[in-house]
């Protein structure tokens, strides 16, 4: 196939913090191929180490021997989780379940963003979690042996329950967890892969009790919101078109490029494939004229982490885009609603603030100006974007704060378009 571009984006966050953890507990050896080498990632190796389990280097291909279900040992120091919300309520978990105490502590950023959402289950567990008054880390649990539990969660939240269903899995007891709309599944999918006895129906997932883990090789797919910036790029281009490679197109993930093909731009999937229980294919992307559109609750999991990209690809289709329901926004790295939109203002865009989500009004006229991250990686990716995209011109405050997810990505932004042809 003749395309004017060709990228592979790094490997799947979601999957890669899974990878690792999951190979931690499983009996046996566990080969890992293509995982995302990102400070996030790295905070989920350093956890596991401090944990007791030899993990190596990571690098494009290395081997990890799991410690079994019983193997974490106590730690000698607080367990860092840097920014990363993912290593915190997965690992909170693993620890609930075992016979040790730990302290999760974070960076300024992770430590204010809420914890009470995984405690609540692990506490209703026999887990015991001390947290300050503000909800957020530092966060002390005393694991040791639980109780199954039928979970109804307040929010689709595919840390929360995640977290509970690894707690449940160490401790070899029952669980089921009931969300108001489906959350991202890879925790499901990947347990499925390794022999645990798992099911899902709609909303609800049911682990019983007593399963085991068998390790199982990972080979890490593209992050489909890694894609995704450059499937907008792309679609908010004229005559442009990128063939991204071997992105995981788990449903629970693709949203945006659902929302794209909506908008006007043209999406399609070649040469899809299971592996290891993710879908995986190579996605093609060829621009359109966008057109605004609205973004409801029940489209949020699906694309929560590219809300701030359609913000900013908003501003080049024509008429409104509005999106509600995405009230968790505010709870990310950064208030994503009320930064976005402070900053598509600074540039000369047209938005709104709405008390969960956003209104921008597209006018396709050049952008110029500074925004201001909040070490929020992002949105220094969307707004890296948007001044891309030709007669823009905007700069971005704290570039380097990609790296927690793409430490590639300016250098990939830079290759792209020349590549690529944008017009």
């Amino acid at each position: 196939m003749r395309v004017a571009a060709r990228l592979r984006v790094p490997g799947d966050k979601s999957i890669s913090h899974r990878a690792l953890i999951l190979g931690a507990l499983a009996d046996g050896r566990t080969r890992v191929t293509g995982i995302l080498r990102s400070a996030d990632v790295e905070s989920t190796a350093g956890v596991l180490r401090a944990l007791g389990v030899e993990i190596p280097e990571l690098s494009d291909d290395f081997e990890l021997r799991g410690v079994g279900l019983r193997g974490i040992e106590q730690p000698e120091v607080n367990l860092d989780c840097g920014n990363s919300g993912t290593t915190t309520r997965l690992m909170a978990g693993v620890v609930a379940a075992s016979p040790v105490s730990a302290t999760f502590v974070g960076d300024a950023s992770l430590s204010r963003r809420p914890m009470r959402r995984v405690a609540r289950p692990l506490e209703a567990m026999g887990a015991r979690v001390s947290l300050p008054s503000h909800g957020g880390l530092p966060m002390t649990i005393d694991g040791g042996a639980l109780n199954g539990i039928d979970w109804s969660s307040d929010v689709a939240s595919a840390q929360v329950k995640s977290a509970i269903l690894l707690a449940a899995l160490v401790a070899r007891v029952s669980a089921s967890v009931t969300e108001p709309t489906l959350s991202r599944d890879h925790t499901e999918r990947m347990l499925a892969a390794r022999g645990a006895r798992i099911t899902s129906r709609g909303t609800r997932v049911e682990l019983a009790a007593g399963s085991t883990l068998r390790a199982v090789d990972v080979s890490v797919p593209s992050d489909p919101s890694s894609a995704a910036f450059f499937a907008g790029l792309t679609a908010a281009s004229d005559s442009a078109e990128v063939l991204l490679e071997r992105v995981c197109v788990n449903p629970t993930r693709m949203g945006f490029f659902a929302l794209l093909s909506r908008m006007g731009a043209r999406v399609t999937e070649t040469n899809r494939r299971d592996e290891a229980g993710e879908a995986v294919a190579d996605v093609l992307v060829r621009s359109g004229a966008l057109k605004g559109t609205t973004v409801g609750a029940a489209d949020v999991p699906a694309m929560i982490d590219e809300l701030p990209l359609l913000a900013c690809l908003a501003t080049r289709a024509s008429g409104e885009t509005i999106v509600t329901g995405a009230g968790e926004l505010r709870t990310k790295e950064s208030d994503r609603i009320a930064a976005v939109v402070a900053n598509l203002r600074a540039v000369g865009a047209t938005a709104e603030e709405l008390p969960d989500g956003y209104r921008v009004i597209g006018a396709r006229s050049n952008l110029r100006g500074r925004v201001v991250t909040h070490g929020d990686h992002r949105l220094a990716m969307a707004f890296g974007i948007l001044g891309a995209l030709p007669g823009n011109e905007i700069a971005v405050d704290d570039p380097a704060c990609v790296g927690v997810s793409y430490p590639g990505f300016w250098d990939d932004l830079d290759r792209l378009r020349p590549t690529a042809k944008w017009s």
